[in-house]
């Protein structure tokens, strides 16, 4: 039995480089250690077995044993023999590392971390992986099949990944591929014995093979295509070609690798400062005035500030993730609306919706809810290119309803009005604003009203610095900053009122087109929200009057006591016409859900009527495509059979009566009788007629016209056709029989009028004759180029050969 050891190293080497893919699963290499070891183990344990003339199935239980012992020493397993001989105990840690991986998968967001359970499911992966490789290319001697198992391991990434995956893995993988195809064709032509160039000399093992030539330019070329094809095809990823035009705007908020861990506070501040607006979403809603567009909170509270919580596994919202949004109690309005995001350029695992959400659609099962935050999320999955739609209840309060609750002092929530460490200076301002207020509503106000800019608050997208050395303490006492400044003042302060308080990120109303909303980087916003039982988080914007900015009648805005709910102070997207029945905040209490009304399509009529062009243009440039096959065929014939009206082209002589006759040259003759026979013929190819090139024109001409049962005129011109092309092609002296014109139309309508309507048809619009041209063309172009580049190849190749790097050798 043979070894063939080049083959089954060859086809490790292709197993671990058909690994690169999964770089873009994990944060760091760590993986890369183990899936080589575990290929190591099974290709020597494959070799070894063969070199002891095994069965293959003897082989395959020893790969299969090398693989468990490789893994057991790599995890560590407990209650293993010398580390490496696996126990009872062993596969039980097996068992568990598996149950890890599966939850890490669930948990961690791309790229995921080198846990232990990870890097164990990879191996054993990727080590079965190698072993089916080894007994398909050196066991079974089918290389080409081994390149599907491979193949899976490209797959991983492509389908867990939001983005499209690089070309670059694909490429070292598809290179791996190619070198074991290479090292099996090797294997077999070296069983007939040594190689020979064509002038007689050897070529060594090492040297590339003469005859493997067309193979090389052959896979340089799929290798290319197959990696260029994807990035230029419309809708299969982003590719470069997204690169160029389209305005991406800066660098939007990332993905922040795990979800949960972004500083979404950098990321606010980075956007408002950037120096260009940016379209980031598209939002249309049938809500006449909405709220906020909200998508994260950031509710721990340590001495550095707010930050995210750690987002765990929660429900799906397409299993029920989402709670029901009713809220049965006085001094509460809700009304059931409608909205459609379109993602520009806004990157995160953070979906934004209004509150309170509904329900969702066209979105799958990588978005979870989280119930705390009140947020959708994903683990896996990003905002980036998204359009999805929700239905959501906009929900109104009343002051008198919610200085009726009061929050259990035993509540879970209360962990949400810590503290971590008092600031002198902040206790006594809360204490100072809140006295006498009897509940937490008037507390919250207090503490609202403060910010208001008849204390001396402005914004300023600039902060000016302290020598408190607290960050709040110096915004307090210097009065100056942006949203995510006030916010978070507000939200300490209420705590410090021993009330719960978290900060929400967002965006702000945004600029009206049509009928939806245009957001950009400058309308990403902060605010505050506070938590009163029974109605849950309630939002207050402490931020001083800017443009975009919502009031409510909850939290109506402390500078303009006299502006009426759901205003706006300088939003573009106000409508000033909209009087107070337009408004749901002004209908009446209702304890139940009511569908909001109307319709507001997302796109603006402008938008359908552009829609409307573009269709048309399409349809159009579709059109024009259908058509070139029969303008070209068209223009074809004119050509060929124009009459003999060009004096430069024919012998002038001169009659009795002093007028010019035309006198046609023996070459334009027998032009003309080319001319007229390749249209003859084409003609036939375009009603599905055969032809025979072995036939000479006379017995073409007889065989169409028995066939088609031709007699009479149609018979004639055919004839006439046919001496004249003789005539042409093997007389010293052409047939001048005056324009072929009139015998070729009187031929193609007799052929047209023996075939189908459908034959009709096809050769009036798409010629067979000009489409085979046209294929013909294409494939011995892309031949020339194929045999361009493989001669580009050969000559680098031949440049950089050993042979010609190194010393010349003694001839053999």
């Amino acid at each position: 039995m043979s070894q063939r050891r080049s083959v089954a190293l060859a086809a490790a080497g292709a197993t671990l480089l058909a690994t690169a893919p999964l770089a873009a699963i994990f944060a760091s290499w760590s993986w890369i250690v183990h899936c080589f070891l575990v290929i190591a183990a099974v290709c020597a344990a494959g070799i070894g077995a063969r070199a002891l003339r095994a069965q293959p199935w003897l082989q395959l239980l020893a790969m299969l044993a090398a693989l468990l012992v490789m893994l057991t020493w790599l995890a560590n397993g407990p209650g293993a023999i010398a580390g490496t001989i696996p126990t009872r105990t062993t596969f039980q840690a097996f068992g568990q590392l598996l149950s890890d991986a599966s939850a890490d998968i669930r948990k961690d967001g791309l790229p995921v971390p080198d846990e232990p359970g990870l890097l164990f499911l990879v191996g054993l992966a990727v080590g079965l992986v190698a072993i089916v490789v080894d007994l398909l290319a050196v066991v079974l001697r089918r290389p080409a099949v081994a390149g599907f198992p491979m193949l899976a391991i490209y797959a991983v990434p492509v389908f867990v990944h939001q983005d499209s995956v690089s070309p670059v893995p694909f490429a070292i993988g598809a290179i791996g591929f190619l070198w074991l195809l290479v090292a099996d064709n090797v294997d077999r032509v070296r069983r007939f014995g040594r190689r020979f160039a064509g002038d007689g000399r050897g070529v060594d093992v090492w040297e590339p093979s003469p005859l493997a030539a067309a193979g090389r330019r052959l896979a340089l070329v799929g290798v290319v295509l197959a990696v260029a094809t994807p990035l230029l095809i419309p809708g299969m990823t982003s590719g470069f070609l997204a690169g160029y035009g389209g305005d991406n705007g800066p660098d939007g908020p990332g993905t922040g690798g795990r979800g949960g861990t972004v500083n979404l506070f950098a990321t606010l501040e980075g956007n408002l400062h950037q120096s260009k607006a940016f379209e980031m979403l598209k939002v249309g809603t049938n809500e006449p005035l909405p709220y906020y567009l909200r998508f994260a909170t950031a509710d721990q509270l340590t001495a550095g500030g707010f930050r995210t919580r750690p987002l765990g596994t929660n429900r799906a919202i397409t299993d029920g993730g989402i709670p029901d949004p009713a809220i049965d109690l006085p001094g509460v309005h809700q009304r059931l609306f409608h909205a459609t995001v379109q993602v520009a350029n806004f990157d995160m695992r953070y979906l934004p919706v209004y509150r309170v959400l509904a329900k969702t659609q066209k979105l799958d099962g990588s978005w979870l809810y989280d119930v705390t935050g009140d947020q959708v999320y994903s683990l896996r999955s990003s905002t980036k290119g998204r359009t999805y739609s929700f239905d959501y209840a906009a929900t109104e309060y009343t002051p008198a309803g919610l200085a009726s609750s009061r929050l259990d002092p035993q509540s879970p929530v209360r962990e949400y009005a810590k503290v971590p460490q008092q600031q002198q200076f902040v206790v006594d301002l809360v204490r100072r604003l809140t006295a006498g207020k009897t509940n937490d509503y008037d507390k919250v106000m207090a503490i609202y009203t403060y910010f208001a800019s008849i204390n001396g608050f402005r914004y300023s997208l600039s902060t000016r610095p302290g020598t408190s050395g607290s960050d709040i303490v110096n915004f307090l006492t210097n009065k100056q900053g942006y949203c995510e400044q006030y916010a978070a003042a507000m939200a300490w302060m209420v705590r410090t009122a021993d009330i719960p308080a978290r900060v929400a990120f967002g965006f702000t109303r945004g600029t009206r087109q049509g009928g939806g909303y245009s957001l950009t980087n400058l309308n990403l916003h902060s605010w505050t929200e506070v938590y009163f039982s029974g109605f849950g988080w309630v939002p207050f914007d402490a931020t001083p009057s800017v443009s975009g900015t919502v009031t409510s009648a909850w939290a109506p805005d402390p500078d303009h006591p006299n502006v009426g709910p759901s205003s706006s102070a300088g939003a573009p997207g106000v409508n000033p016409s909209g009087g107070a029945g337009d408004d749901p905040r002004s209908a009446p209490h209702k304890n139940e859900l009511d569908p909001g009304t109307g319709a507001t399509a997302l796109n603006p009529t402008a938008d359908r009527t552009a829609w409307w062009w573009y269709a048309l243009g399409g349809a159009g440039a579709l059109l024009v495509l259908l058509c070139t096959p029969a303008v070209r065929r068209s223009g074809l014939r004119r050509r060929r059979l124009r009459a003999r009206a060009d004096p430069a082209a024919a012998g002038g002589d001169t009659g009795p009566s002093g007028e010019m006759w035309i006198v046609a040259s023996s070459a334009l003759v027998i032009r003309e009788a080319h001319a007229a026979w390749d249209e003859f013929l084409d003609t036939l190819t375009d009603f599905g007629i055969p032809l025979d090139e072995a036939q000479t024109p006379r017995e073409t001409v007889g065989r169409i016209t028995r066939s088609l049962y031709l007699g009479g005129e149609p018979a004639q011109a055919l004839a006439l056709l046919a001496r004249a092309e003789e005539r042409a092609r093997y007389a010293r002296t052409p047939l001048d029989a005056g324009s072929l014109d009139g015998p070729l139309r009187v031929v193609r309508a007799a052929v047209a009028a023996r075939a189908s309507r459908r034959t009709r048809l096809r050769a009036a619009l798409l010629p067979p004759s000009v489409l085979q041209r046209w294929r013909y063309q294409v494939v011995t172009g892309g031949a020339e180029l194929i045999g361009s580049l493989g001669r580009t190849w050969d000559t680098v190749v031949r440049l950089l050969s050993p042979r010609r790097l190194l010393p010349g050798r003694p001839s053999r």
